[in-house]
């Protein structure tokens, strides 16, 4: 039986997000694959928001995805798209890139960092014990781990294997979603509202002039149209998509060559616990909810960064079991409010009059601007706060990528997270930090900034004399011209002085 410290059964975004932190972290990990290789037909996810694109910084490869992708100003709620330019991030956009593309660059770096991929099987079961999990592939091999990670999506045979609920809403409305020819061309491109939701017909390629989206004049097209009938199970065949669209359009444009057709509905779920003992959940297997907004995969990305330097210290005995109780307890509201505003976005979708009156209303609400600025900071994940106590507001809150001044020049702060260890930057006298029980898990930084510091929504605040900041790029502490609750902050994240 093959061991392997942390198993991850799914090597979509979060799998593999989650797969490169453990082993930057210096933890033997696994990604458990069905597919045989990387290709992903069809569209899925769009793009990248500016959280995720910060995230993807902090580790140094975001140029790759920026050096393919196309930046715009879509992000957005219930058809109100904001613009965030203005926004104090080195990444004041979205950027369009479809998710085939994001997972072949996901892939290259962990093929990099080497990490190793069982493709073509998938895991159908698995037993714990007290000291690790016995993983059971399609292909009858077995697997030994001290951990399992389902990131195997919104069916996940580990979440449902580990006996975790998945409470939520029921579907509404039923939508497909592909990529095919059409043998005839529309009269027009674009979004249709009616009652029944909403539906699209439109060009696959695209390139971003002056900040718009311009689409290609020829070749395959996307179709998203919303089906009459809520409950259908079996995969979608290309008859059905015809029938949805004759029913909505009066015609299928002749509709042929399909490269992809899926189906989703507005099914909003999260699991009741993101943990069961050695068992642990991420992305689509903890929450699943309409794409309304493009938040599926930001979610994901960011629950592999949440998760991974925690599980990793787990695994290496530097901290104790307990520092997983913070993963749920940081990232389960996280995907609580976007489950609310999915839904909220979906209810919107309607186009009958009285929708449409609603939607209008929040339109000229959002135009204002603490309402704007407020609903933008959060579609675009710039305003994330984790709940870590009372104390400065930067407490729990993203760092911004300042540029700071050090002894060796000027550096970007997101280039000291590269390695994904915690930082401890000191603003003040240079040398006049002291944790020495530390000194080897976290790296000191005696640096100078000159200006304010300024986030979304929360504005401008006072510049501390030193910030602890941990591997996701949260502030785990916030100090005054003082080390008070210093070593507290260390130990109850990286682990007790006697751990060292």
């Amino acid at each position: 039986m093959t061991q392997h410290a942390v198993i991850i059964a799914g090597g979509g975004p979060t799998g593999m997000m989650l797969a490169g932190e453990l082993t930057l972290a210096g933890v033997d990990v696994a990604i458990v694959e069905r597919r045989p290789s990387q290709d992903l037909p069809g569209s899925r996810a769009g793009g990248l928001h500016a959280r995720t694109i910060e995230v993807l910084d902090q580790r140094g490869i975001a140029d790759r995805f920026l050096a393919e992708g196309q930046k715009a100003q879509v992000t957005g709620f219930a058809g109100v798209t904001f613009d965030i330019s203005s926004f104090p991030t080195r990444h004041p956009y979205s950027l369009g890139l479809w998710q085939k593309h994001i997972e072949r660059i996901l892939a290259g770096w962990v093929d990099e960092l080497a990490v190793s991929i069982y493709r073509g099987t998938e895991v159908t079961g698995f037993t714990q014990d007290d000291v690790g999990v016995d993983v059971a592939l399609s292909d009858g091999r077995s697997l030994r781990a001290d951990y399992l990670v389902g990131c195997d999506g919104g069916r996940s045979l580990v979440r449902k294997a580990a006996g975790i609920e998945f409470p939520g809403s029921e579907p509404t409305t039923s939508n497909l979603i592909a990529q095919a020819e059409l043998a005839e061309t529309p009269p027009e491109w674009g979004i249709r509202r009616d009652a029944l939701g909403i539906h699209s017909i439109g060009r696959v390629d695209y390139e971003i002039r002056d900040g718009q989206i311009v689409y290609a004049d020829e070749g395959p097209v996307g179709v998203l149209v919303t089906e009459r009938q809520v409950g259908q199970t079996a995969e979608p065949t290309l008859r059905d998509l015809s029938e949805a669209l004759i029913a909505v359009y009066g015609t299928d444009y002749g509709i042929h060559n399909p490269t992809s057709i899926t189906r989703f509905t507005d099914a909003a779920r999260q699991a009741a616990a993101y943990r069961k003992r050695r068992v642990l959940l991420a992305g689509d297997a903890a929450h699943i909810h309409p794409p309304d907004g493009g938040q599926g995969l930001q979610t994901g990305v960011q629950d592999a960064v949440n998760l991974g330097w925690k599980l990793a210290q787990v695994v290496k005995g530097t901290s104790p079991e307990s520092l997983l109780d913070s993963y749920h307890a940081e990232r389960h509201p996280v995907a609580a409010r976007v489950l609310r505003h999915t839904m909220a976005s979906v209810a919107l979708r309607r186009g009958d009059e009285r929708t449409n009156a609603l939607r209008d209303t929040m339109a000229e609400l959002l135009g204002m601007d603490e309402p704007r600025r407020r609903f933008a900071a959060m579609m675009s994940g710039l305003d994330i706060h984790y709940d870590l106590g009372p104390g400065h507001p930067l407490l729990g809150r993203r760092m911004p990528d300042l540029d700071l001044v050090t002894a060796n020049g000027t550096v970007r702060l997101f280039s000291l997270l590269y390695d994904a260890r915690p930082v401890l930057l000191n603003l003040g006298q240079a040398g006049g930090l002291e944790i020495a029980p530390w000194a080897n898990r976290v790296k000191v930084i005696d640096a100078k900034y000159e200006g304010p510091w300024e986030f979304p929504v929360l504005g401008t605040v006072s510049v501390p004399t030193a910030v602890l900041i941990r591997p996701d790029g949260h502030v785990a502490w916030v100090g005054d011209k003082t080390q008070k609750g210093l070593t507290d902050a260390l130990a109850a994240w990286f682990g007790s002085p006697a751990a060292v």
